[in-house]
């Protein structure tokens, strides 16, 4: 989209990790209220169909920091590296002498093979860039493992009092028992306890604090942040408050199909039957005990993030930076007998997307939401075009959102959302016996409709008109094949779409287009 107004100077891209689309009160949850997240809805646009392209940590945000989808690409599950000729937004930025900083996590796997193989000294600023995905790094923690040296978060806690050789393990992830002794933060039953550290040092309150100290110390340069909340992600242990704020109260509906007529998919069943977190989710009284902690954690980030705001405010950033909130994921917590994410349901695969642009142009639609089919691959392009950058149509596989911040939804904006899945690591994989190469599916979303195909077995379909919770599985169903094949068709023209070309840009091949001829070369002249 050319630009038309002025760019704006600033970005602060947040995300969560693992945060259901419906577990914020903006987006109607009844009993969370996440004051600081509704107000950035209220200053800019709600999303109520975003969907991530792929329902697992590493493709998905792979695709939100390239701006291209899984098979695009190839960081296909979280063992899998970003292949370093992949170009991020922190490579977009660095052709303008701009720069993308991190706090948090981004869980890039670092293609070191690739570094390697081009002779690059892993310690080279080039190489390091090409290892952390493009960003800067202020302060990285991925949250599954005690932080390493390219966090500052274990020694600010050594600092803070709690001593050891670990101290995320000893405190962050540990349960105070009540009875002077400690509880694992990893076992799903221990959830109900307040973890060891105190809130003000916990992972959130940390990074918020990173965060908070790089804007500041900015003053009026322009900057582009990604700060990314590990949370309500595991291990599920949150500090006091927030570990008890929702006990007691009620934590929702569990989605449950009626085995009578779900008719599971073979995938389906072997999840919940080969996974540990499906077989504890599938039980109502650990979905029970869990849920509260997960609220309790959403209810922490959104505390946080309005210190954020507050400094946006009291500094004058707000009228000039672009907010972008999301999350990289969804959880099922329980719907559908199954725990974490991965497959299909909406559960997993739609997430809370809000952007604030502060520009005139984007008044019309403040305070409103849009029904519009948006994906994580929108992302960069919706950043490049905030700042006045080139698109870079070429590489990038989605599209700016400015004009659905405007009020204009373009003619030709996309009917449908694809998501993709690897499931090759995963037990599953051998539950069904099957090679590494046959673990791959695909789904597309229309408006009444969700197919998925899976490499090896029957498609699954559900008609979301009639039956929007996805309770019964119409993929073999006689009545629909009429449906089926027409998203077979849709999926195809997708995969058919895909961004190949990327080494040269649109402008290079136009200018480029038959030029051997003023070389001298006339090539099949008769």
């Amino acid at each position: 989209m050319p630009q038309t107004h002025t760019p704006l100077r600033n970005v602060l891209f947040i995300m969560c990790d693992q945060l259901r689309w419906d577990y914020l009160s903006c987006y109607g949850h009844p009993l969370l209220h996440t004051p600081a997240i509704d107000e950035l809805a209220r200053r800019g646009v709600r999303f109520d169909r975003a969907y991530v392209q792929s329902p697992v940590c590493v493709p998905s945000r792979m695709s939100f920091y390239t701006g291209r989808y899984m098979r695009s690409h190839g960081a296909t599950w979280n063992h899998v590296p970003l292949p370093s000729g992949q170009i991020t937004l922190g490579d977009h930025l660095a052709r303008v002498g701009r720069e993308a900083k991190l706090a948090g996590k981004t869980h890039v796997i670092p293609d070191i093979a690739s570094v390697e193989r081009l002779g690059l000294p892993r310690d080279a600023a080039d190489a390091q860039l090409r290892l952390h995905g493009g960003f800067g790094e202020l302060d990285r923690y991925d949250g599954h493992s005690p932080p390493g040296k390219e966090s500052g978060y274990a020694d600010y806690l050594r600092t803070h009092g709690y001593d050891g050789r670990d101290p995320w393990t000893d405190f962050v992830i540990a349960g105070d028992d009540g009875r002077g002794g400690t509880a694992n933060g990893w076992l799903l039953r221990n959830a109900h306890l307040p973890a060891r550290v105190r809130e003000e040092h916990s992972e959130t309150a940390y990074m918020t604090d990173r965060a908070l100290s790089f804007i500041e110390a900015q003053g009026d340069r322009p900057w582009v942040l990604h700060l990314s909340y590990i949370k309500p992600h595991w291990p599920l242990m949150a500090p006091a408050p927030y570990h008890a704020m929702y006990r007691g109260h009620d934590s929702g509906p569990i989605l449950k199909g009626d085995p009578s007529n779900e008719n599971a998919h073979p995938v389906l069943e072997a999840y919940r039957a080969a996974h540990d977190d499906c077989l504890s989710y599938g039980r109502e009284d650990v979905v029970r005990h869990v849920r509260p902690t997960y609220m309790g954690l959403v209810k922490q980030v959104d505390d946080h993030l309005k210190r954020v705001i507050d400094l946006l405010d009291r500094s004058g950033r707000f009228k000039d930076t672009l907010i972008i909130f999301t999350a990289d994921h969804g959880d099922h917590l329980g719907d559908h007998g199954l725990g974490e994410k991965e497959l299909f349901y909406e559960e997993a695969v739609r997430i809370p997307l809000i952007v604030v642009d502060p520009r005139a142009s984007a008044d019309a639609t403040r305070g409103s939401a849009s029904g519009a089919f948006v994906e994580s691959v929108d992302i960069v392009p919706t950043i490049l075009d905030a700042l006045g950058l080139p698109a870079a149509p070429h590489v990038v596989e989605g599209r700016s959102l400015a004009p659905l911040l405007e009020g204009t939804t373009p003619a030709d904006w996309r009917d449908a959302t694809f998501s993709e899945l690897d499931f090759a690591f995963r037990d599953a994989r051998k539950h069904l016996g099957l090679d590494v190469e046959d673990c791959t599916a695909t789904m597309v979303r229309t408006e009444r409709w969700k197919y998925v195909h899976w490499k090896c077995f029957r498609p699954q379909l559900f008609d979301l008109q009639n039956d929007p919770h996805e309770l019964v599985d119409l993929g073999d169903h006689p009545d629909h094949e009429g449906v089926r094949a027409a998203m077979r068709e849709r999926l195809l023209a997708w995969l058919l779409d895909r961004r190949v070309r990327t080494t040269v840009d649109h402008d290079t091949v136009r200018r480029r287009t038959e030029d051997w001829r003023g070389n001298g070369l006339f090539i099949g002249v008769w």
